[in-house]
């Protein structure tokens, strides 16, 4: 899903403006790319939490012709699922192969 089409679910379910949504959507997102930034964690409780974690200088392969390539150190953005969204994925999963 991306966020227009997220956008618009919220506005196909709900009596706010389309523009309202829109804010709203993107200050979520503004808040939660800050607060990642500043190196803080996010939990969002039955959703799951966001945390950076910290990757090491590393010597990578050049797929096409097999060169070794140095891989600066950087963060990157984790998310580790809560308890709820993950019996709920597993029973959707679960129900269509049955």
């Amino acid at each position: 899903m991306t966020k227009s089409e997220l956008i618009n679910k919220i506005y196909l379910n709900s009596n706010l403006s389309l523009e309202d949504i829109t804010v709203t959507v993107n200050c979520i997102i503004d808040k939660m790319t800050d607060t990642l930034g500043g190196g803080d964690r996010i939990e969002i409780r039955g959703l799951g939490s966001f945390s950076l974690h910290h990757r090491e200088r590393r010597v990578g392969r050049n797929p096409k012709n097999g060169d070794a390539v140095a891989i600066p150190e950087k963060y990157v953005t984790h998310f580790k699922p809560g308890k709820a969204l993950r019996e709920r994925v597993n029973a959707k999963f679960l129900e269509r192969s049955s």
